[in-house]
């Protein structure tokens, strides 16, 4: 949760600027957690991460004032899992399941398949996994409570993850795939080809080998990763750089070359919370190329730090490169299209949306170097 502090400083007029730095994760009211219909029981949200569809939050609950269990809760809101559910004509329906495994620190990891129940609070679906559900000694849940409580209930302890949730704090990552329920509710059919959202066609990549275009480089997972970690310091160059040949070019390309290979330094990746997918600084060696190709529901921004080049982007992207050249490019994948031939330095910035199209050329003799973020539209 956000410091208290922060609503006092946000009412300087020369802080009004900062809101949108300073906004918390969300804003939370006491209905949106499930033990607060009944006043016994608050929680102590102590981190929220959110991946698209998914807010995670973890933290501690109290009963009667009293310090109760540390918690995880999971919310996903569904929409690519709609979509895989559409293509088998059928609609999700009020449950779905979760496949969750927890990554703590210093111990061995522990993975369930658990239920989601649909919030109307939240419009997600959700649960929470509280690290006990038996109430202290001579005490008692309250009925409003105990009714959402069990296995597969709203509130629900999974045994094999206690070791993690009572060091909660050190629980820094975990993972998540969602599917469709077993079972078409109200009409009770069993779903035999469950529709999954498991970060569709998602992997990272990692220099395993130097050898460009090396398969060994990408890493499937076919998950979301949440992680709880506050901050990165990073040094680019103590990353070794994915080598690629002929990156994003089509057979026939007159620039293709047996060395025509460039360097990306893949810094932060599964890390992102949000849309955001990579972060990563590219070097294109003297006479190199990085084919010109589209964006298609995602968007990217390459920012020059050194050297000199030349990039492209499709006609009538930027009216205001309407007095650049006119080349035709071969679009990867697609074929020819007219683009524009623009020059880049150090400090240039290319911004590309979905259905854009980019490119880069370095004809120079030193090294062109930038780095780019890489984000899904929705």
């Amino acid at each position: 949760m956000a410091n208290p502090q922060f609503n006092d400083i946000f009412t300087r007029p020369e802080n009004e600027i900062f809101h949108v730095v300073f906004f918390p994760d969300r804003i939370y009211h006491a209905q949106y957690l499930n033990a607060t219909r009944s006043p016994r029981y608050r929680y102590n949200v102590q981190e929220v991460r959110g991946q698209l569809d998914i807010n995670v939050l973890k933290g501690e609950v109290y009963l009667d004032g009293q310090f109760f269990c540390n918690f995880l809760r999971i919310e996903y809101r569904a929409s690519r899992l709609v979509e895989q559910s559409r293509i088998r004509n059928r609609f999700i329906q009020e449950q779905l399941m979760a496949y969750i495994k927890l990554l703590p620190e210093d111990q061995a990891s522990a993975d369930d398949l658990i239920k989601l129940t649909y919030c109307p609070w939240v419009d997600a679906y959700q649960v929470e996994i509280w690290e006990t559900l038996e109430p202290p000694p001579n005490v008692s849940h309250d009925v409003k409570v105990l009714d959402m409580m069990g296995y597969q209930g709203s509130i629900t302890r999974i045994p094999a993850f206690n070791p993690a949730l009572k060091t909660i704090k050190k629980l820094k990552r975990l993972e998540l795939a969602f599917r469709e329920n077993d079972r078409d509710l109200p009409f009770g059919f069993t779903i035999n080809n469950p529709g999954w959202d498991n970060n569709f066609r998602r992997s990272f990549q990692t220099p395993n080998t130097q050898t460009p275009s090396s398969g060994q480089n990408t890493v499937e997972v076919l998950n979301y990763l949440i992680d709880f970690q506050r901050g990165w310091y990073l040094q680019s160059d103590q990353t070794d750089p994915v080598r690629y040949l002929n990156a994003m070019m089509n057979d026939g390309d007159l620039e293709r070359a047996n060395d025509n290979i460039i360097e990306m330094r893949w810094l932060l990746q599964r890390e992102f919370g949000s849309s955001v997918v990579f972060f990563h600084e590219v070097t294109i060696p003297p006479g190199k190329v990085e084919g010109t190709h589209q964006h298609i529901g995602s968007e990217e921004l390459y920012y020059i730090v050194q050297g000199e080049g030349i990039a492209y982007m499709g006609v009538d992207d930027d009216p205001q490169t309407e007095g650049f050249p006119t080349v035709s490019r071969n679009i990867f994948g697609i074929g020819p299209k007219d683009c524009k031939e623009l020059p880049v330095k150090a400090g240039s910035i290319i911004f590309t949306k979905s259905g854009g199209i980019h490119g880069i050329r370095n004809p120079s003799a030193e090294p062109l170097k930038f780095v780019a973020f890489l984000y899904h539209s929705s």
